[in-house]
């Protein structure tokens, strides 16, 4: 069987929300408005600070369903695809691609595992060189038009199922996997994995995490990337690389500061 690595998204790969990212390129393509920007921006300013629990998530869900009812998923992906460059470069983390690259090269298969819209997170992850993702699937009529209703909400314990039936699907031995997640909402992922990791963890995971000795990284590290979208190329390279191996020693003698201390 093969190994592989599933990588949580939002505050794992990247430094902020995937979908509120893009908020901003909706409102000017006149598919938000003013009053749900507003409101988006302080969602992700409260989801910076304090996490997002199990609640706020499904009511964030609720809300995004009802709202892009009728939108067409087709202009969606091109918006998303557009505004790439622009607002994703800045945000990934450098030692997440650091540990993507290992698993790479490695052999195991990389997955991106996310809630958010896979018209978001295959984009995204294309980007980054990741070809496989599960992410939530809402649902669409004949037309192209979102429904306002979902097939899968790649959220909590529905995720790690997902993550399982792509395991059985694809023969990937999950005992001998490993997964990656700040949030205390993956731990049914993390749990799924004989090898699970907490990133930049909220409070609860952390404490979990350190109750079960599982490692505990700190990504803070912010790399631009050159566009991937137009052809293949490296995962790491150039420029990327230096920024990378600098992250990561720096991040190595942070962590040999604290066992030391």
């Amino acid at each position: 069987m093969t190994e592989a690595a599933f990588f949580d998204l939002d505050k794992t790969i990247i430094a902020k929300s995937s979908t509120l990212a893009f908020s901003g390129r909706l409102y000017k393509a006149g598919m938000l408005g003013r009053r749900t920007l507003l409101r988006a921006a302080m969602g992700q300013l409260m989801y910076l600070i304090f996490g997002a629990d199990e609640e706020s998530l499904d009511r964030a869900r609720e809300a995004m369903l009802s709202l892009t009812k009728g939108w067409d998923r087709a202009e969606v992906e091109r918006i998303v695809e557009e505004a790439l460059e622009e607002v994703v470069a800045p945000l990934v983390y450098a030692e997440a691609l650091f540990l993507i690259d290992e698993h790479v090269r490695e052999g195991r298969r990389v997955f991106i595992v996310s809630a958010s819209p896979e018209e978001v997170v295959r984009p995204l992850a294309r980007y980054i060189g990741v070809p496989d993702v599960i992410a939530t699937r809402a649902r669409v009529d004949e037309h192209g038009k979102y429904t306002g209703e979902v097939d899968l909400y790649a959220y909590g314990p529905a995720k790690a199922e997902a993550v399982r039936a792509v395991a059985d699907a694809e023969g990937i031995s999950l005992a001998e996997s490993y997964a990656y997640s700040d949030s205390v909402t993956d731990l049914p992922m993390l749990e799924s994995v004989g090898h699970p990791h907490a990133i930049n963890p909220e409070r609860e995971l952390r404490e979990i995490a350190e109750k079960r000795s599982w490692p505990i990284l700190e990504f803070r590290r912010r790399v631009s990337l050159a566009k991937r979208l137009t052809q293949p190329v490296p995962l790491i390279s150039g420029a990327t690389v230096a920024a990378v191996i600098g992250a990561v020693i720096a991040w190595a003698i942070i962590r040999k500061k604290r066992d030391q201390a």
